[in-house]
């Protein structure tokens, strides 16, 4: 999914660290040996945890159903998932218990943002190979997807979910209120090929807004939608963290602060815990969102079903990929050999068409991507906008950037840090980038 990849939940980075071990039982939602008990049903089935964030659209309740689909395969196996909105917490966790081997869930989501860290030097012995181990078909997966996940000596330690093409979910009923075009079609030219468009859109909403709504809902968001369309972003060709550097990371701020101090967002931190952001999808407080097709997903489940019809979905300023993600299986649990086959079995490409058509995360399976299942799909939430052509066309214009092992950490300090205290707090914009370049020299250690 998302997330992450995503806009995270915002805390100090002191606090952060102090977060770490009362957030530790989000991810397995067990005993404080989490997954890696060998734990087994009354019945006698082995106990498969999967430890997830955000939208991955597995589950039995508002997902594809593949959890029971592969129980009634495999009825030796019960599967539980615990999943949280916050990806960052969801991360800091997993980083310190791989550390100490101890409560992991047998399969563990990665999210983009952190890929290049779990492939790096103190995390790549401690994944299962994917590649050797579970029976997964890894030249399925887009090329650049498994190159993602893959150490320099060559482990596949994670298999593709899904990618993150661009666009941008709008709200048809605040748009006609605000007297701006409903058609997806010319909703699109209002910005087609420059951010800047986009604000400007946002600057002639606010004139004629409903109460109480804003354009936008968080100039994070704005920030992580616009970078995700760039070619240079955090890291240089390298591989390097090179983010005080980058054009990409400039223009990308630049946009978010203006968009912060020209009052057209509704100043909410996305996946915040509070549940104030997943309000404002129910409440109607934003009339966009920048949207990634995993957002999807989650605008289904949180708008809810009074709102149904009511968004759309139209082609974003410039194609870009926001987030997409990984399952891996952690060397130390007692079921590696069954979770690295359940992991290859929910990343094959008949079950990333399965996920698509209920929650919208486009897959990155080759073959998939290109099927009829996905190219003339719609979301019955969304009506009949054409889902799939908007995401696989948008799919069709991605070219991944460089990634750094910091990335993740760098995203959190700019728009946790930095933008939502420009936003929420009206801190100067030299003040919050200065706040993030200590936060940055003080936590990474490069």
């Amino acid at each position: 999914m998302r997330t992450s990849s995503s806009t995270r939940g915002r805390r100090p980075a002191i606090a952060a660290i102090a977060a770490l071990a009362a957030g530790a039982v989000l991810i397995t939602g067990c005993s404080s040996e989490g997954g890696g008990s060998g734990e087994t049903t009354g019945d006698g089935r082995t106990i498969l945890r999967i430890g997830t964030f955000g939208s991955f659209g597995y589950d039995n309740k508002n997902g594809a159903k593949l959890y029971a689909e592969y129980e009634k395969l495999h009825p030796n196996i019960k599967i539980v998932e615990s999943n949280v909105a916050d990806g960052q917490k969801y991360w800091d966790t997993l980083k310190l218990r791989l550390s100490r081997n101890s409560g992991l869930a047998d399969i563990q989501a990665i999210e983009v943002g952190y890929i290049a860290e779990a492939t790096g030097p103190t995390m790549a012995n401690k994944w299962v190979d994917l590649s050797k181990t579970g029976g997964a078909d890894t030249s399925a997966f887009l090329d650049w997807k498994v190159k993602q996940a893959t150490t320099p000596d060559g482990k596949v330690i994670g298999l593709g979910t899904d990618i993150g093409p661009m666009a941008i979910c709008y709200n048809k009923d605040l748009f006609a209120k605000a007297k701006l075009p409903t058609d997806r079609t010319k909703v699109a030219a209002l910005w087609a090929g420059d951010w800047a468009k986009f604000v400007a859109t946002g600057k002639a909403y606010q004139r004629s807004a409903p109460a109480g709504t804003a354009f936008h809902d968080s100039a994070s968001g704005l920030f992580n939608a616009v970078l995700s369309s760039q070619p240079r972003q955090y890291a240089n060709d390298k591989g390097e963290l090179d983010y005080e550097n980058s054009p990409g990371v400039k223009k990308a701020w630049d946009l978010a602060v203006e968009a912060a101090r020209s009052g057209i967002t509704a100043k909410l931190r996305q996946f915040d815990e509070k549940g104030t952001w997943n309000a404002g999808f129910k409440n109607a407080k934003f009339a966009t969102v920048a949207c990634p097709s995993w957002m999807t997903g989650i605008i289904k489940d949180q708008a809810g079903p009074a709102n149904e019809g009511k968004w759309d979905i139209a082609a974003p300023p410039v194609a870009g990929n926001w987030g997409g993600s990984f399952l891996a299986v952690p060397k130390s649990g007692p079921h590696a050999e069954e979770a690295a086959k359940l992991a290859a079995w929910l990343t094959a490409p008949a079950q990333h068409a399965k996920v698509f058509g209920v929650n919208g995360n486009i897959p990155s399976t080759k073959d998939t991507l290109a099927s009829a299942a996905v190219q003339n799909a719609t979301i019955p939430y969304f009506g009949d906008t054409p889902v799939g052509k908007i995401y696989s066309e948008a799919a069709a214009g991605i070219t991944p950037a460089p990634v750094s092992r910091y990335d993740g950490q760098v995203k959190t300090f700019i728009t946790d840090n930095g933008i939502l205290d420009i936003e929420q707090r009206g801190t100067s914009p030299d003040a919050a980038w200065e706040n993030v370049r200590k936060l940055v020299a003080d936590k990474i250690d490069q």
